[in-house]
């Protein structure tokens, strides 16, 4: 499939800016891939349709305050440094995204905080995701990282166009997030709460935990038309011996294994066996999905709305069948469904 075939109007007021007063008090919609139906509903509708036996796997993945804002020394200048990856915890070694990138050099010094108790040495300008720094911090790696969460930022997209808020850092993650290592929240994930989790255990569910820790990779532009040649970026991810237990037991009892997010999609069907069971998995992945594709391991997925021509949107596409998911985004842009981040899920049958 092509680039284009992905592009769809979407006005721009309907990517919801901020989170929803309650969680799980959003519209749903239900899409079944067998009857080729498109419903209106309620996410607590999900109560209706899983039961004993069936398992969510969901991502534990726990976003941390990867936004610096500091300054370059001598000028002032004012820099945003965005955490992208730690590639060494004794050296404080990070690879980072600068902005404005023109303005930094190796060797450059970057100070951050109004008493500048954290600074920065660039110290590689060539890499392909944008910068190396090391932090000059002698105290203890617990320390270092309390200055990091004390001083970063919880880093909503920039497309909101707005800063984040105390309410951000609690609604930009999920409240089963353990793992810290993602600079994006795996989104599906937001909707779920307590009260609806506990419900659905009542009900005889599992769910099942896998840990990928979202890059901004998926936030970047594709620019090849011809699908086969882009390039994902590669992400952390780790797959527990007790999460495969769960999942294939569900499968050989046919039960429904529904895939929360994209993520959750993507770290399972990177890590399966050739008799089509779920295996334990340390390491990276940058499957990249799209249609068509034949999928292993979930037979149910809860996403949300994507962006235009976005990774996500083309693994949903992938999933639910090309032509029935053009037509249910025309029909939530028809109904004024929120898109993106804090927009409204979905619920793929």
């Amino acid at each position: 499939m092509k680039l284009s075939q992905f592009r769809f109007y979407l006005p721009t007021e309907l990517i919801a800016n901020q989170p929803p007063v309650n969680r799980d008090d959003v519209a749903m919609m239900i899409v079944d891939r067998k009857k080729q139906t498109i419903e209106h509903g309620h996410f607590k509708d999900i109560l209706n349709h899983f039961g004993d036996g069936d398992v969510f796997i969901i991502n534990n993945t726990k976003v941390f305050p990867a936004r610096l804002f500091g300054e370059k020394e001598k000028t002032g200048a004012k820099i945003e440094v965005f955490l992208l990856r730690e590639l060494n915890s004794e050296s404080r070694l990070w690879d980072v995204l600068v902005d404005p990138a023109r303005k930094i050099r190796i060797g450059n010094k970057l100070y951050f905080g109004d008493d500048d108790s954290l600074v920065a040495e660039v110290i590689d300008n060539t890499t392909s995701r944008g910068r190396t720094i090391r932090f000059l911090f002698d105290g203890p790696y617990d320390e270092f990282k309390k200055t990091i969460q004390r001083l970063g930022e919880t880093p909503i997209p920039k497309i909101h166009n707005r800063s984040a808020t105390p309410e951000d850092e609690e609604r930009y993650q999920t409240i089963f997030a353990k793992h810290e290592g993602a600079v994006a929240a795996p989104t599906a994930g937001l909707h779920f709460s307590r009260e609806i989790m506990k419900r659905l255990e009542l009900q005889g569910v599992s769910f099942a935990e896998i840990t990928l820790h979202l890059g901004l990779g998926n936030f970047r532009t594709i620019d090849v038309e011809d699908l086969t040649k882009h390039k994902m970026d590669s992400e952390e991810m780790i797959i527990e011996p007790e999460t495969t237990e769960i999942v294939n037991r569900s499968m050989a009892n046919k039960g429904r294994v529904v895939a929360v997010g994209t993520t959750s999609m993507k770290a399972i069907e990177s890590s399966v066996t050739v008799a089509g069971n779920l295996k334990p998995f340390r390491g990276w992945t940058n499957k990249f999905i799209f249609p068509p594709y034949d999928f292993s391991i979930a037979n149910a997925m809860v996403t949300n709305f994507h962006l235009p021509q976005s990774p996500m949107m083309m693994m949903v596409a992938a999933f639910a069948g090309y032509d029935l998911l053009m037509k249910a985004y025309q029909e939530a842009v028809d109904k004024k469904y929120n898109f993106f981040t804090y927009g409204n899920p979905m619920l793929i049958l």
